[in-house]
């Protein structure tokens, strides 16, 4: 072995990103949850700090054991779980000497409620003033909707997605079959934290961010579909064409569907090609640029779908890959489980938790060449680390039996303690 090579071995290994950090994570449902795993993938020290019934989506879908469902181990994985009462003195104590040690707490409820809890920022400065606190809002808190409750559907019609998809279907409205707010939301609470902690290295203060679904989800739609609006005056209609004709959609072929576009120059010279109309593209005026292509979007994704239902699945991706057209094909949500670049990559792997038995697992997307994020710790049943983060505080161990023994008499679904 070399001396380089001994070197090395005696390294030790590289921490994650977010070693050392510790984020109270105040939130339930899925916006909140799914951030903090997040956080905690990059390797925070995440408590999920529960009320007595739990996170309610320990209740939603499939589960082998009461308060376990799929919902809730897909968001909250690399957390240890406490459950505090916080309307109750020795809970909101608890609470006060977890704050004491925490560098970010994030919270999903209203602020008013938070106010009422005593955990304000104004108050929750005063115990820790290099706490990050980050409120994951449904409205920021100058407008009139400020305080309203916000669930992800109504999000999504405020933000005109529904308005959006009957457009461009010809069809009613239809919310998007995915928590699509939540969950763009959470990764902009993700990224607000990030850039708090790094402030934070400059300045050695925390701060008050509102982090709210309305405003960055109408950020995130406007950006495609702004348009001419972005102008002062309008220089033409909002809406991005190409996004919302209604030939914009999978094709059918001789046995299923196939995703495909054709966009670049390139590509439709190779299409005209494959389709037995190598002049179309010298000839036909609306191929000439991309301008003239997007104003014309409609009727040539019309081509592009009738061209699609001269050969099977298959063999399209065989021809439009060999000619460089970039084509996959549609997936259903049982063969989404069975590509085969996910199966290269590893992204699924099956795992064993301790008491729900043999699961499913998603990897953390994307790859480190060092110090990167972990998968260490399984979803918690509720409250099953409440002893070991109690004992950390400085607390009475009087006061952590009365908390322990509320546990037990209030969680029927809790961790035996």
């Amino acid at each position: 072995m070399s001396e380089q090579q001994q070197t090395d071995a005696v390294k030790p290994a590289p921490r994650p990103p977010l070693d050392g950090i510790r984020v109270i994570d105040l939130t339930s449902v899925l916006m909140g949850p799914w951030a903090c795993q997040i956080l905690g993938d990059y390797g925070a020290d995440v408590i999920k700090v529960e009320s007595p019934g739990g996170d309610s989506t320990r209740r939603v879908g499939a589960a082998r054991n009461p308060g376990m469902s799929a919902f809730y181990l897909t968001m909250n994985r690399n957390k240890r779980s406490v459950v505090l009462d916080l309307k109750s003195a020795d809970g909101i104590c608890a609470m006060m000497a977890l704050v004491r040690t925490a560098d970010v707490l994030v919270y999903n409820v209203r602020p008013q409620a938070m106010r009422r809890l005593g955990l304000s920022f104004e108050t929750l400065r005063a115990v820790n003033p290099r706490l990050i606190h980050v409120g994951a809002v449904g409205f920021g808190e100058k407008g009139p909707y400020a305080g309203r409750p916000a669930l992800d559907d109504l999000i999504q019609g405020l933000a005109a997605l529904p308005s959006l998809t009957a457009d461009a279907s010809g069809g009613e409205p239809r919310y998007l079959p995915v928590t699509i707010a939540d969950r763009t939301v959470a990764l902009q609470v993700v990224n607000a934290i990030l850039a708090a902690l790094f402030e934070r290295e400059r300045s050695g203060e925390g701060q008050a961010i509102e982090v709210p679904m309305f405003e960055t989800m109408v950020q995130y739609v406007l950006g495609d579909h702004l348009q001419g609006h972005a102008f002062k005056p309008p220089l033409g209609p909002m809406g991005y064409d190409r996004l919302l004709v209604k030939e914009r959609r999978p094709y059918a072929t001789q046995d299923g569907h196939i995703c495909v576009v054709v966009y670049t120059d390139n590509h439709w010279q190779a299409f005209c090609r494959l389709t037995g109309k190598p002049d179309m593209w010298e000839t036909d005026p609306r191929l000439r640029d991309i301008g003239r292509r997007t104003t014309h979007i409609d009727e040539l994704y019309a081509l592009v779908a009738e061209a699609m239902l001269m050969r099977t699945t298959a063999e399209w991706l065989r021809v439009l890959e060999a000619a460089d057209i970039p084509a996959y094909p549609m997936h259903t949500l049982e063969s989404l489980l069975e590509d085969p670049h996910l199966r290269a990559t590893g992204f699924f792997e099956t795992v064993e938790h301790p008491t729900e038995g043999r699961l499913l697992n998603m990897a953390i997307p994307g790859s480190w060449s060092r110090a990167g994020p972990t998968i260490r710790r399984h979803a918690p049943r509720l409250g099953e680390n409440s002893r070991e983060v109690l004992d950390e505080l400085d607390l009475d161990p009087a006061q952590v039996e009365r908390l322990l023994a509320l546990q037990s008499a209030t969680s029927p679904t809790a961790a035996v303690i």
